[in-house]
């Protein structure tokens, strides 16, 4: 009960927010949110939240609100330098995030999950691993259930598994998972972070509080700094790991520990999946083998790489889930045959021409959509690109272009939110478009 009898206020009506104002209420704050928004939607989240005794201020209100309070909890898709947040700071009102807050509220070790790519697959893969091996555990944080209403069933777990974000380790100060993974890293969030430093930075925060008793799971190839926690490390790329890929079978120390072919997940980056969750699971002591079992019978998370349909000879690809660079490039190393590419969206900051090899040598037809369109057509003046729309158009063209034995991927290489909610609805529209074409269309 840390924040019983506290003043708090809680900035974003997100799922992150509502989840830290439900749990700090309970907790016996006294509650208001903020929220710069305000609209039908939000009015109706608010008046909810009042029947629970949580007070809530919209729009303006919220931006200038003068009240004074003992903590302020900063949902993690708000950026520090929007009016909603700098009021809060003028008043030197301690700040943490929704993670920080569940963390302390936690009775049970965590995991923790960072990375640019990768992550929801191996929070979950790891979740389905670890409970077939007869681990009490269960998957939160960025992943979609917040760890504010996770947490209420943390007495029940041996270990919470916990996907976390640049954004949310930010406002982190005494979270300290007892196994810190850390997957890769290449430029995104470039329209948050003044550059890559930044955003390294905050990634790095997931090792801050870790002593010699905890583990951090590393990808072998990238370059940190010491870390106190004992360190397992992977690599699909390079020998000089604890865990690598040889054959196509994941090795530990020498010994083959898992045969790839025995999953349903595929190419070089899953490899790297798999040994992340081997490796949480080593440092959690337990069996290989149970491991193996469980991970055959996992299935690759929605909306990344997922197979929809094929149509008249083409398979249709949903990779709405890709949302950088990295992401893109390994969705299109991982398919086999001639590719036609669904791309575009928001803006964050960083170009597209470090990818326009792989493009002019990979796909036949690109199919460009979203505030990117026209700057990713000239990064790829090279090859065939065809700026749309709308992302039913996209499906249209995409289906008129490709021939029989093509691969229609949609992989968007950047985020959604210029057209979309979120990826999910982003991805949930392509799959209700492809479903909607009858038969090729032919010219």
């Amino acid at each position: 009960m840390i924040y019983s009898g506290k003043k708090a206020v809680v900035l974003g009506l997100g799922h992150s927010g509502e989840a830290a104002a439900k749990l700090l209420r309970e907790e016996g704050a006294s509650v208001v949110v903020c929220e710069s928004g305000d609209d039908a939607g939000r009015r109706a989240k608010a008046a909810a939240l009042e029947a629970q005794g949580i007070r809530v201020l919209l729009g303006e209100a919220a931006d200038t609100d003068p009240s004074g309070y003992d903590v302020c909890v900063l949902s993690p898709g708000i950026d520090p330098i929007v009016p909603l947040v700098q009021n809060v700071l003028r008043k030197k009102i301690p700040v943490i995030g929704e993670l920080e807050l569940a963390f302390e509220e936690c009775l049970c070790p965590t995991v923790a999950i960072t990375g640019t790519n990768g992550k929801t697959t191996t929070t979950e893969l790891t979740t389905a691993v670890l409970k077939g091996s007869g681990v009490r555990t269960m998957a939160s944080g960025n992943i979609g259930l917040p760890f504010a209403t996770a947490v209420r069933q943390s007495q029940e777990l041996d270990v919470m598994v916990l996907e976390v974000s640049s954004f949310q380790l930010e406002t982190t100060k005494n979270f300290r998972p007892h196994v810190a993974v850390w997957l890769n890293l290449s430029p995104n969030h470039l329209d948050r972070y003044p550059g890559m430093e930044e955003y390294r930075a905050a990634k790095l925060r997931i090792f801050d509080r870790q002593t010699a008793d905890d583990y951090a799971v590393i990808n072998a190839r990238e370059t940190l700094p010491p870390l106190a926690a004992r360190t397992i490390t992977f690599s699909a790329h390079t020998q000089d790991a604890d865990f690598t890929l040889r054959g196509g079978t994941i090795h530990y120390r020498g010994q083959p520990v898992l045969d790839q072919s025995r999953t349903r997940l595929t190419g070089i980056h899953n490899a790297e999946n798999l040994m992340a969750a081997l490796g949480i699971g080593l440092a959690l002591n337990v069996d290989f083998d149970r491991m193996a079992a469980a991970a055959a019978d996992f299935t690759a998370p929605e909306h990344r790489c997922e197979f929809v349909r094929e149509l008249g000879g083409v398979r249709w690809i949903n990779d709405s889930k890709s949302t950088n660079l990295d992401a893109m490039e390994k969705a299109i190393l991982s398919q086999d045959r001639p590719l036609v590419l669904i791309a575009g969206g928001k803006d964050k900051g960083f170009e597209f021409d470090p990818i326009a090899p792989l493009i002019a040598g990979r796909v036949k037809h690109a199919v460009l959509i979203g505030e990117m369109k026209d700057r990713i057509a000239r990064s790829w003046s090279g090859g065939d690109c065809l700026p749309v729309g709308s992302l039913e158009e996209a499906v249209a063209t995409a289906n008129r272009l490709a021939t029989e034995g093509d691969t229609v991927l949609f992989s968007p290489g950047t985020s959604s939110f210029d057209m979309f909610r979120n990826y999910g609805e982003r991805g949930n529209r392509f799959k209700a478009a492809v479903n909607a074409l009858p038969s090729k269309i032919t010219s």
